[in-house]
């Protein structure tokens, strides 16, 4: 593959490490995305595959559209779900986010994902939690997701494949990530998006609910950043009702 072993030492506790180093483990499946082997996590220390960085291109971005279809497809036992050895009690960047299992997605994604964050923020989203089965969409099976799917996590190789990197991985809904590949900009997006679908069709109305699976990691952002994120938080959930 063109990559060598390197280590990769991160200022965190060994539960943080455990659980990106089972994410790493549990996003690789065949004809998924390329994910950096992991040779090893102990204490604070992971030693994965160095991947070499190169250029965003056309057919990269369209073979990544797929392969993100197939690991999603690849699912998840529940909603919440830990990767298999991955700790209940995870993070997403530096902020603590738990797995806890559920059986359906809306009341799981309000109780886990967005009240306990924007309680901390500050942010009032009684409205958006009371009415996330009307909002939520067709109910779909858990999905497995990379879970923190900003650009920064996607890095485009040398080798000409498009690479998943730095997890939050568990069971949860697939437009949640896409939803984040939109959030902060992603080459090529659209073609991404137009070849995830051949694989993998998106519900209808799947666009209208884009601003209630990004209120997560905003509201995430919101919590450990405060500024701009509070309100770009507050105009999602707002959007999120408009549908």
């Amino acid at each position: 593959m063109g990559s060598r072993a390197a280590l990769r030492t991160k200022h965190q506790s060994s539960r943080a490490t455990a659980a990106e180093a089972a994410g790493l483990r549990w996003l690789r499946v065949d004809g998924g995305p390329p994910v950096p082997f992991v040779h090893s996590a102990e204490g604070s220390a992971l030693v994965i595959d160095e991947v070499a960085a190169g250029e965003p291109n056309l057919q990269a971005a369209v073979t990544f559209g797929r392969r993100l279809a197939t690991l999603h497809l690849a699912g998840a036992e529940a909603f919440g779900s830990a990767p298999p050895g991955g700790p209940r009690e995870a993070t997403i960047g530096m902020a603590p986010m738990v797995n806890e299992p559920a059986a359906e997605w809306p009341s799981w994604f309000a109780s886990q994902r967005i009240e306990p964050y924007a309680r901390q923020a500050g942010i009032d989203v009684s409205e958006v939690c009371a009415r996330i089965g009307e909002i939520s969409g067709p109910p779909e099976p858990p999905a497995r997701l990379h879970g923190d799917l900003w650009s920064g996590n996607v890095l485009w190789g040398a080798d000409g494949q498009v690479w998943l990197i730095d997890p939050a991985a568990h069971g949860g809904h697939r437009e949640s990530d896409l939803a984040m590949l939109r959030l902060f900009g992603c080459p090529f997006l659209d073609h991404v998006l137009g070849a995830y679908q051949e694989v993998a069709p998106l519900a209808d109305g799947w666009q209208a609910r884009v601003p209630l699976h990004q209120l997560f990691p905003l509201l995430v952002h919101a919590v450990l950043f405060g500024g701009g994120y509070r309100s770009e938080a507050v105009a999602a959930a707002h959007a999120a009702l408009r549908g």
